[in-house]
């Protein structure tokens, strides 16, 4: 039987072609293949500057090979052709050096007036310091006042998505528990570094990209009017859970930012009254068991079992020397994956959760961690 090969690609890539279609219209910015303006002055200069730059190497793509078609196709042997005998033209040497000089010269200016614009960090009118850690960001917003205010952002995207036993959300891997809060309509300058290894925070709506860099700060600023919800994710490979280390930006209505501030400061009000507090092993547990699902539940299982990390119940440590689990807590395992959780987070949620991992998954040791506890030992180290 003989098969027509043309005719059976044809017909089989039609209705490919057709899904393919379909789908691009359906999900215009999934498979978009130019890059966004953003939503920022800058953003937008850059998105012209990208335009400016394509448009002139199209241009000369479309001359080069223009020319090269043209003089392959109608000076070839068979049309009975006789090859030039010339050598060289100093004439045409002359012109492919100072025609390329000036279309760089044309393209240098916009260029330089666009870095000009990315690297302006001065007058802003709020400072965040941001630092990368593996793997989750650090926000501290530095008051004029010394009223900072600080937090983490974790990945929440649940495990069940992440091992795909349940179906995977809209914005699966790019949710936060604690997104970024600017206001609308000011400049706000990015102090950007990292605590262990090289992170990159890339917002690409808000044409920001900047390396974290330990032991180095990185400056990039951004500005916009437009509120809304953008969300970007670390741009540097930083280690075996690097695609788990989101970014989330709320930009919101100046009022609706000073409102959010002074919620985070009470947050922060409150928690340093909680640190003369003394609880009951069942609020401890109840406090632990929320820090240890958010912190701690990827690495040693979600019933204490282990996995990346070693395991929980039965472990040595938890079973063990009080001072050696706080220890371990609060400082974490050099040239391991268990990380210095002492700067992470609270006095009170270590607290908590050194008294969850005590009790829980079957160890049952009976031990009660307050938070002036965690304070005496950070206190004595």
């Amino acid at each position: 039987m003989c098969f027509n090969a043309k005719r059976l690609s044809k017909l089989a890539l039609g209705p490919v072609l057709m899904l393919l279609s379909a789908f691009a219209l359906a999900n215009p910015e999934v498979n978009q293949v130019n890059m966004a303006p953003g939503v920022t002055e800058v953003g937008k200069e850059i998105y012209d500057l990208h335009m400016i730059i394509l448009g002139i190497c199209v241009v000369i793509g479309i001359g080069v090979f223009g020319v090269m078609f043209y003089s392959i196709f109608y000076h070839r042997k068979s049309r009975g052709v006789t090859p030039a005998t010339f050598h060289e033209s100093t004439q045409v040497e002359i012109l492919w050096t100072v025609v390329p000089f000036f279309i760089l010269i044309g393209m240098a200016i916009p260029a330089t007036n666009t870095l000009l614009s990315i690297y302006d960090n001065d007058d802003a009118e709020l400072d965040v310091l941001i630092t990368g850690y593996q793997w989750k960001w650090k926000y501290e917003y530095l008051n004029e006042n010394g009223e900072n205010v600080s937090f983490f952002s974790n990945l929440r995207t649940p495990q069940s998505e992440i091992y795909n036993t349940e179906a995977k959300g809209e914005h699966y891997l790019l949710e936060v528990d604690n997104p970024l809060v600017l206001p609308a309509g000011k400049k706000v300058r990015f102090l950007i570094t990292a605590n262990d290894v090289i992170h990159s925070w890339w917002v690409p709506h808000l044409a920001v990209k900047k390396d974290a860099v330990p032991g180095f700060i990185n400056e990039a600023w951004t500005r916009t009017d437009q509120t809304g919800i953008y969300r970007g994710q670390c741009a540097e490979l930083c280690g075996k859970d690097h695609g788990f280390m989101p970014i989330v930006v709320n930009v919101v209505e100046p009022a609706e930012y000073d409102d959010w501030l002074a919620g985070k400061q009470a947050e922060q009000a409150e928690i340093a009254a909680l640190m003369a507090q003394e609880f009951t092993l069942d609020e401890l547990m109840e406090r632990g068991e929320a820090v240890y699902q958010r912190n701690c539940l990827a690495c040693h299982g979600a019933n204490g079992e282990g996995g990346v990390g070693p395991a929980i119940a039965a472990s040595a440590v938890a079973t063990g020397d009080l001072s050696g689990h706080l220890e371990i807590g609060i400082n974490g395992v050099p040239g391991t994956a268990m990380q210095a959780f002492g700067g992470q987070i609270n006095d009170v949620e270590m607290a908590a959760v050194i008294t969850y991992q005590r009790n829980a998954f079957g160890n049952n040791m009976g031990d009660l961690v307050q938070p002036i506890d965690v304070f005496n030992h950070k206190k004595g180290q």
